[in-house]
Formats: structure tokens, C-alpha cells, sequence
């Protein structure tokens, strides 16, 4: 607040001081110069000296004086008033600030003012606006990151406790389940590793000319097994010859990803399709799945991580929903961008990368 009256004050103090100038000069070119030209023209007309500058003095001089009073007066309330005017969105941008500081996201400010004021009030709303956002996100991720972990690590508590007290006996089938649990905290660390690798690499990634056909070809083989045992008709459509430049591991983890969730959540005996082609320089790969769509109100966050359509965490509906947000990052380090269209009845995931 200091800073702000401090700022008003030095405003009003400039436009006083322009203001001073313009009556000072004024005031020069009338009593200085003015008055020299009335006496003299008087004085060739005939008349005395001394009756002249009393002429003036009478008729120019007391009005003129008046006049510089009362612009003085306007002016200095003209110059607190602009400056208040000015001044009055930085208070608002700083209140609101301290708001945001103090963990309150959904503080905005009025745009309006000048333009470089309202136009620096809509970059604060924007930035408001991108820190609530981050704000949510890592709650759902803190909130989903300790689901995700709880589920099995409870399984295998209570597992190894049954055994530990004798209430169950050691079986194959005991073992086997106590294995997938730890199977799944292994698949979630390995997946958070695939994250904090990417968003801390120092380095640019090492992009090479890679064919689109053949990787296609080659994940596809992977995840065939997947799609044959839910009866599933696979469909690829891609041309030959479509190259893009990206980190080779890097599209073959894009489409292991997006293939496994096209046949995780494709009914049995749907359909699915892999097709590709050229847009503005850019090669555009699309995987498209029939089944339920995603409800529109999941669609903006299907890219974040741990974000899951299917809220029953039930294994067999879904992973940890880490894949897509892999998939992201790993796109759009390469240069490229991600994307979802859905309707009732199909989903359609695609990415682009730069074609090489």
C-alpha cells in the first residue's frame, strides 16, 4: 500500500509541476511580454505612460492573476484525481494478490482502466487462473497417488497378516495374489519413474527420422494378443513412407500406451482402428476404439495424471491412469500435440509429431 500512495503522490506531483511550468510560461507572455506591447501601443496612441500600466494592471492584470488561481486550483484536483483513477486497479491487483498468496485461487480483478492497466489485469486473471488449475491438479494428484497406493498395500497387509496368524493357509492361489499386488506397486513406481524422467530431463530429447508404418506394425504385434482374446477386429490403415522425427522408444511407449487402453476399454467384439496421415506438416496418427464414450466432463482430463474415467478402480477396467499422461509428455516433448474426440458410441485418440 505504501508503494501505491507513493506512486499516487509522485502522479499528482509530476502533473502539478506540468502544470506550474504552463502557468509560468503563461504567466511570462502575459505580464512580461503582453504588457510591454499594451504600454507601447498605448503610449504611440497618445497616451501617458503611467495611465497605461494602470490600464493594464486594471483590465489584464487582476483577471489574469484570478485566473491563475483558479487553474491551479483545477489543476491540482485534476492531477489526484487522475492519479487515484490510475492507482485504484494496482490496489485491486495487490489485494488480490495477497489473496493468492494466502492460498484463496479464485481471486480476479476488474479490467478496466487504460489499456496497458486493463491489459495487465488480464494477464493477472490469466495467471490466477493457471494456478487454481495447478492447484487442482495436484490435489487429485496427491488424493489419487494415495488411492492408488492404499488398494494394494491394504490387500497385501491384510494377506500377510492372515497368514502370519494362521487364519489362512499358504496356497498357490494366496501366493499368486499376493504377487499381482506387488506386481502393481512395481508397474505404479515404474510408471511414476517414466513421469519425474521426463519433466526433469535437462537435456533436449534426441529427435531421429522415424517411419510411422513399421512402429505401428511393430506395437500393434505387441499388443494383438489383447485385442484376439476379447474378439476384437483391428483395422490399419497407414500409408507407407510417413516419416516424423521423434525419439524412437518414445513413439513405441505412445502407441504400447494407447493400444493398451484402446483394448482395455473396447467391449468384446467391437472394433478399432489405427490410421495416419499428413496435416500442415505434421504427421497425425489416430487410434479409434468403439464403445461407451467418455463423458464430456472427463474429457478435458484425461491427459492428467492418475486421472481415471472409470472411478471404481477396479483393475480389470482400467490402470493406474498414468499411461495418457506419459503419452502427453511424451508428445509435446518431441514438438508434437495430443488430443481426444469422443461420441456415444466411439472414442478416438490421436497425437501428431513433426514430419520429418
Amino acid at each position: 500500500m505504501r508503494r501505491v500512495r507513493s506512486l499516487a503522490t509522485a502522479m499528482t506531483l509530476i502533473s502539478m509541476v506540468v502544470a506550474l511550468v504552463a502557468i509560468g510560461v503563461i504567466t511570462i507572455g502575459v505580464l512580461v511580454v503582453a504588457q510591454s506591447t499594451f504600454n507601447r501601443l498605448m503610449i504611440e496612441a497618445g497616451t501617458p505612460a503611467a495611465e497605461a500600466q494602470a490600464m493594464f494592471d486594471h483590465g489584464i492584470a487582476a483577471t489574469f492573476v484570478f485566473a491563475v488561481a483558479i487553474a491551479t486550483v483545477v489543476s491540482a484536483g485534476l492531477a489526484i484525481t487522475l492519479a487515484a483513477l490510475l492507482t485504484r486497479p494496482l490496489r485491486h491487483m495487490a489485494l488480490a494478490a495477497r489473496r493468492i498468496a494466502a492460498g484463496d485461487y479464485a481471486a480476479r480483478v476488474a479490467m478496466g482502466g487504460p489499456v496497458e492497466v486493463a491489459s495487465l489485469a488480464e494477464s493477472f486473471n490469466q495467471m490466477a487462473m493457471s494456478l487454481e488449475e495447478q492447484e487442482r491438479v495436484r490435489r487429485d494428484f496427491i488424493v489419487n497417488a494415495a488411492h492408488e497406493l492404499h488398494t494394494p498395500l491394504t490387500n497385501l497387509q491384510g494377506y500377510l497378516e492372515a497368514l502370519r496368524d494362521g487364519v489362512i493357509a499358504p496356497t498357490p492361489e494366496q501366493f499368486r495374489s499376493l504377487h499381482e499386488e506387488a506386481q502393481r506397486l512395481v508397474r505404479l513406481s515404474r510408471s511414476l519413474d517414466v513421469l519425474a524422467e521426463t519433466e526433469v530431463r535437462a537435456r533436449p530429447p534426441v529427435l531421429e527420422s522415424v517411419e510411422v508404418a513399421p512402429a505401428v506394425r511393430s506395437a500393434y504385434e505387441l499388443a494383438r494378443p489383447a485385442f484376439e482374446a476379447k474378439g476384437i477386429s483391428v483395422v490399419l490403415a497407414i500409408p507407407e513412407r510417413l516419416v516424423v522425427l521423434a525419439e524412437p522408444d518414445g513413439v513405441a511407449q505412445v502407441l504400447a500406451n494407447l493400444l493398451q487402453n484402446a483394448s482395455r476399454y473396447t467391449p468384446a467384439g467391437g472394433r478399432a482402428a489405427i490410421t495416419a496421415g499428413v496435416r500442415q506438416s505434421q504427421v497425425v496418427v489416430s487410434i479409434t476404439n468403439t464403445g461407451d464414450g467418455i463423458p464430456p466432463g472427463d474429457v478435458g482430463h484425461v491427459f492428467e495424471r492418475f486421472y481415471r474415467v472409470e472411478k471404481s478402480r477396479d483393475a480389470a477396467r482400467g490402470g493406474a491412469g498414468i499411461g495418457l499422461a506419459i503419452v502427453k509428455q511424451v508428445v509435446e516433448a518431441s514438438g508434437g500435440r495430443v488430443g481426444v474426440d469422443c461420441t456415444a458410441e466411439a472414442t478416438r485418440f490421436w497425437f501428431s509429431l513433426p514430419a520429418a
